[in-house]
């Protein structure tokens, strides 16, 4: 009888070693889902702030047309992204003189409402690059840029004004 008592006080303590383990495994998981959102979100604002970084360059800022012509190049061949140019002689010739480069866009206090089709591009810099036309960018003129952004706080587009 004392053998079965024996038995019995062993297999209740493993019994209840078990529970008490699955329930710290349970814990620990629960807990390290908790850490793991938070990990994915500081990650994802980090990343935002990466891509955004690469864009401060342009943010308010005083550029040379070299730079202009740089920064066309470099973008304009991004999906959804537009660069839109008003250079000095598209100025005194009067409203709605702009040129854009990549997509077209309209913006309206650095948000963009509407922003045109990817199929649509233009990637031509010939006008920019030749003395004759409105749209040159003068290499040694100063432009005033800033960028845009659409409603969910995306950079979107870059713009440019001959100052």
């Amino acid at each position: 009888m004392e053998e079965n008592t024996g038995v019995g006080i062993r297999v209740a303590a493993g019994i209840f070693l078990t529970i008490m383990l699955i329930t710290i495994v349970v814990i620990i998981t629960i807990s390290s889902q908790d850490a793991a959102k938070q990990g994915q979100t500081k990650m994802a604002s980090i990343t935002t702030q990466l891509s955004d970084t690469e864009f401060n360059t342009y943010n308010n800022t005083t550029l040379s047309g070299s730079q202009v012509l740089n920064a066309i190049r470099q973008y304009m061949n991004l999906e959804q992204f537009g660069i839109q140019v008003t250079t000095g002689k598209q100025i005194f010739e009067g409203e709605d003189q702009t040129s854009f480069y990549g997509n077209d866009f309209e913006e309206e206090n650095g948000i963009i409402s509407k922003i045109g089709d990817d199929d649509d591009k233009n990637t031509e810099l010939d006008k920019a690059l030749n003395e004759s036309f409105d749209e040159y960018i003068n290499p040694s003129g100063k432009f005033k840029s800033y960028i845009v952004r659409d409603k969910n706080k995306m950079i979107r587009g870059i713009v440019f004004t001959q100052q």
